[in-house]
């Protein structure tokens, strides 16, 4: 995969390779069993209320509505490890099945290519203008949300785009399933095993948590610091477009916002899974648990009879408990 190939590019120093930060308290451990613990009371307090939501097809929805929080917040993970955030990431997944939906067509399942490819220059590219510009990540990301949501528009002359010649090459993804699931939460799952098992057993797997960790560090130990940060927008890009391909399979269409309410939830999908906002900590399982949080809220709420106006209240709030719950206030000299 793209991933693990990024992964296994970078060179660290060949002496001997820096282990992954580990959980030294009781608090840490707390922390990396409270997602879960949260993903199953919630799960319970659903089921409570409406006993079908365990239902093999309520799970399914469940499931296949997580995947595109779940790509997005996977990119979105590897840039807040190495210590930075990306705001861009909605947009690019709505880019992304614009660019899907005008090339499908005449290219097939070659479109599904070009589109990623397309993205993770896109990614890249707002990796490059950080680190050489010396421009935070917030305002480069904040740039690129609106630089590429207007390339998306013009694209599409702002209006949606039905996908039906080509659709052969991506409907699969949402039709096909494997044990009641369709191949996309399947695709997830490999995705989450593959970059969890690039960053525990690749020598290399670590340098974004190590340049998260610390920078200047990072470089005395002889990592390219430069290189992981741009790969990990590089990333960040390449999975927006993997969540606009899967958003185009089940909707069967493209549009220039379609994605765009997905960007507080995929950053709360990675905060609430117990990554830190400070960069260094964080791991692909525990953005799969995060993911999942949000989606059970998202799809629970409405099961349960909550109005879905209060969704983003809901997202705004977990965001900032998240962050204090991860916040690690010993790498801040001032809190602004």
């Amino acid at each position: 995969m793209i991933a693990v190939a990024t992964l296994t590019s970078i060179h660290t120093s060949p002496s001997k390779p820096a282990a992954a930060p580990v959980p030294r308290s009781t608090l840490d451990r707390l922390r990396l069993a409270g997602p879960t613990m949260v993903l199953v009371a919630l799960v319970l307090l659903v089921a409570l209320a409406e006993p079908n939501f365990l239902s093999m097809n309520a799970l399914a929805v469940v499931s296949a509505q997580a995947v595109p929080i779940l790509l997005l917040a996977l990119g979105q993970m590897f840039v807040i490890i190495a210590g930075g955030i990306d705001l861009s990431v909605a947009a690019l997944a709505s880019l992304a099945t614009v660019v899907l939906a005008v090339t499908i067509g005449q290219l097939g399942a070659l479109a599904v290519v070009a589109t990623l490819v397309a993205l993770t220059l896109i990614g890249a590219i707002t990796g490059l203008l950080i680190v050489f510009g010396q421009i935070p990540s917030f305002v480069v990301s904040l740039g690129a949300l609106g630089f590429w949501g207007a390339v998306a528009l013009v694209i599409s002359g702002s209006t949606t785009i039905y996908i039906s010649e080509g659709y052969n090459a991506i409907f699969w993804l949402s039709s096909w399933t494997f044990i009641g699931l369709p191949l996309a939460v399947w695709a997830g799952v490999v995705a989450v095993a593959a970059i969890y098992l690039g960053m525990k057993f690749s020598s290399r797997g670590n340098v974004f948590h190590l340049v998260g960790l610390g920078e200047k560090a990072a470089i005395m130990s002889g990592i390219r610091a430069r290189q992981v940060r741009v790969a990990a927008f590089a990333l960040s890009g390449f999975f927006a477009g993997a969540a606009g391909v899967v958003l185009s399979s089940q909707q069967q269409s493209a549009a220039p916002q379609l994605a765009d309410s997905l960007l507080l939830p995929a950053i709360a999908a990675v905060l609430v899974g117990g990554c830190a906002i400070t960069g260094g900590i964080g791991g692909a399982w525990r953005v799969l648990i995060g993911a999942l949080i949000v989606t059970v809220l998202r799809v629970g709420g409405s099961v349960a009879g909550i109005d879905p106006s209060f969704q983003q209240i809901v997202y705004g709030g977990v965001v900032i408990v998240a962050v204090i719950l991860t916040l690690d206030r010993s790498r801040l000299s001032i809190i602004k």
